[in-house]
């Protein structure tokens, strides 16, 4: 079996991660190559997985914010439109004495 480090097509990472340049269509030497390529896959998936994670907690706190003052903006509208609905409510109760 042909270990990743004596084959052509793979790399050391700075941080010393490895780094597998092959292509799994045309590239792949053995069968045990693409099932570590696959692994290898999986990891990248999860890291960056993590790091979406890592950015929604960032977010988070400015997403309240942001809700705290749409509510707020929505809740002083509403106020500001009150006027309209108490009249209405005072000409629908004053058609109902009039029967």
């Amino acid at each position: 079996m042909l270990q990743c480090q004596d084959c052509e097509f793979f790399r050391q990472g700075p941080d010393g991660s490895p780094e597998l340049t092959c292509n799994p269509f045309a590239t792949i030497k053995e069968p045990e190559c693409l099932a570590k390529w696959q692994l290898f896959q999986l990891t990248v998936i999860a890291r960056s997985h993590q790091a979406t994670l890592d950015m929604y907690q960032r977010l988070a706190p400015l997403q309240e914010k942001m809700f705290k003052h749409m509510e707020r903006e929505i809740d002083e509208v509403d106020e500001a439109d009150r006027w309209k609905h108490d009249e209405e409510e005072d000409e629908d109760d004053g058609d109902s004495f009039r029967v």
